[in-house]
């Protein structure tokens, strides 16, 4: 990044603003140009006569159109800036002085073409020093008066014409002696306006360099919805390049070209429901403010990953659940075993009737839940240590159905295995996988397929939905995914940002903890895993586990 300069720059005796004196000299060029286009017009024109160019036409009309043609050539020289500044005034000078004195000798004083010299000088004394200034005004004015004494010498002028000559000489001196503030003035503004770019263009590049490397996800979309600006963290989330800025928002993500619209709209202050993001395992919430006029300019559109909060308050709950695990150990776990051998004594005894024996089954299959809620605490509060490996996907599904097939006694055919790659390779918990696999399918089994055996338990005679185990590779990302999906009611959508927070059920007396998929995420979450949630298109529910980047195994 370039620091800011001086307020004037030192340089060269003659110049201190370069830029200005290319300027200054182009300008006296096309002024050139266009005098010497009048003069010719002037002395052409056969209606009417003019005293121009009458006592030597010949040398006038030489004059004028040698004038233009240097003007159109050196016109050329100053846009390559070649020669030097310096050079440039000198030839400029002394070929202006040349040509108005050829002129006014052709023409004869009384026309004031001896006036043109007052621009020349005038410009040019703003582009040097004052010792340069004073020395060409000088120059222009013994021009001026040895013009004037050759036509007095030689009878063609009185002496009384040199009293005007005299003038304009004096007039020539004042403003090469004037002009020099002025020129210093205009130099240091040009100064001060540089620095200020360089301060503006330091600033633009921090401005950028901050708003690049913000951990906040920043998104400026015109009245249009065309992204503006847009830096890497928010990139990332959309999966596209943070320099293609002019893009409409719905060509980089859909959910968020709607719901700036819902927004624009509607001007709701509550919170969109979260999307996707581009590699399908971060869940983003977006959040809109107003640039300038409400919803209908430009608005500043920020991006959180639901994550990040989520984890916060996952670890209050996880410390609060840390400590009652203890007193749930000591002083909940022993009663509940001795109420479950009690109910068990008691169910065996042959003097209890049909009502008793009913009364006791409920006591130990209470038991036997409070007894499984427990154990799930304790399972969170121990986090242990996970033992990533390299697994087979396919030839593990493949085992996994037998397995779960077998132990929940229907047949393998319940469960469909599509793998769009063979040969996919996963690097996950062999363990933490099994049980968070299990979960699904149990839950798939309890909530997705409620005609087999009655209330949802495994173990009826129809299956009337088929739970699918979809694998493959996230588009773009090639993260490796597995799909559990089924056919049941679904998740509300009031329910779809709850099912994973702990000791929530979906439906009350279904006999689960509400801690299943909850364990599941945080399994998932130890192994660099996701586990996401979203309603399959048709009915039903998809979850579905993307495991970590292939990219950052350990070797």
């Amino acid at each position: 990044m370039s620091s800011a300069t001086p307020l004037i720059e030192p340089g060269p005796p003659d110049i201190t603003a370069p830029e200005f004196s290319w300027r200054v000299l182009r300008l006296l060029n096309v002024f050139r140009m266009l005098a010497a286009i009048f003069l010719l017009a002037l002395f052409l024109y056969p209606e009417k006569p003019h005293l121009i160019g009458q006592a030597r036409p010949e040398l006038f009309f030489a004059t004028t159109l040698a004038a233009f043609v240097f003007a159109a050539i050196n016109d050329f020289a100053v846009t390559q800036r070649w020669p030097s500044v310096s050079a440039q005034i000198l030839i400029q000078a002394t070929v202006d002085i040349t040509v108005v004195s050829l002129l006014v000798h052709a023409t004869g004083w009384g026309t004031g073409l001896g006036n043109l010299l007052v621009i020349t000088i005038g410009a040019l004394g703003l582009i040097s020093s004052r010792q340069r200034s004073l020395t060409l005004a000088s120059a222009a004015a013994l021009a001026m008066l040895a013009q004037q004494y050759v036509l007095v010498a030689s009878g063609e002028a009185t002496l009384d014409s040199m009293m005007p000559a005299g003038v304009l000489g004096a007039i020539l001196m004042f403003i090469g002696l004037a002009v020099n503030p002025l020129a210093r003035r205009i130099q240091e503004n040009e100064a001060l306006a540089r620095q200020r770019s360089v301060d503006l263009e330091n600033l633009a590049q921090l401005n950028q360099y901050i708003i690049q490397n913000l951990r906040e996800s920043i998104i400026v979309v015109d009245g249009d919805d065309r992204i503006r600006l847009m830096n890497q963290a928010a990139a990332k989330y959309l999966g596209t390049d943070a320099t293609r800025r002019g893009l409409h928002l719905k060509d980089v993500s859909q959910y968020l070209s709607e719901y700036a619209a819902l927004w624009r709209r509607e001007g709701t202050s509550e919170t969109p429901p979260a999307f996707a993001a581009a590699d399908g395992s971060t869940m983003i919430n977006p959040y809109f403010a107003p640039i300038g006029r409400p919803r209908s300019g430009a608005i500043l559109i920020f991006l959180e990953d639901v994550s990040v909060v989520a984890e916060k308050v996952q670890q209050t709950k996880l410390a609060a659940l840390g400590r009652l695990s203890a007193s749930i150990a000591h002083e909940i776990r022993n009663p509940v075993g001795a109420v479950s051998h009690a109910g068990q004594l008691l169910a065996e005894s042959a003097q209890l009737g049909d009502s008793e024996q009913k009364l006791a089954g409920i006591v130990v299959a209470n038991a036997k839940r409070v007894g499984k809620i427990v154990d799930n605490v304790l399972q969170l509060s121990r986090r242990e240590t996970t033992r990533p490996e390299r697994l087979d996907l396919p030839e593990w599904l493949a085992q996994f159905r037998a397995e779960f097939a077998a132990t929940m006694q229907f047949p393998e055919s319940a469960l469909v295995i599509e793998n769009a790659d063979p040969e996919l390779e996963v690097r996950m918990d062999r363990d933490h996988l099994h049980q968070i696999l299990w979960n699904l399918c149990e839950n798939a089994v309890r909530y997705g397929m409620p005609e087999a055996g009655g209330n949802g338990e495994p173990g009826g005679t129809t299956i009337a939905i088929m739970i699918e185990l979809v694998s493959g590779r996230r588009a773009g990302t090639g993260r490796p995914f597995l799909e559990v999906r089924d056919r049941g009611p679904g998740v509300s959508a009031e329910s779809s940002d709850r099912i994973f927070e702990p000791f929530y059920r979906g439906r009350s007396g279904d006999g689960g903890s509400g801690l299943g998929l909850f364990i599941c995420r945080e399994l998932c979450g130890s192994n660099g895993a996701a586990l996401l949630y979203e309603p399959r298109e048709g009915g039903g529910s998809v979850f579905r586990i993307i495991f970590a980047d292939p990219q950052r195994w350990e070797t």
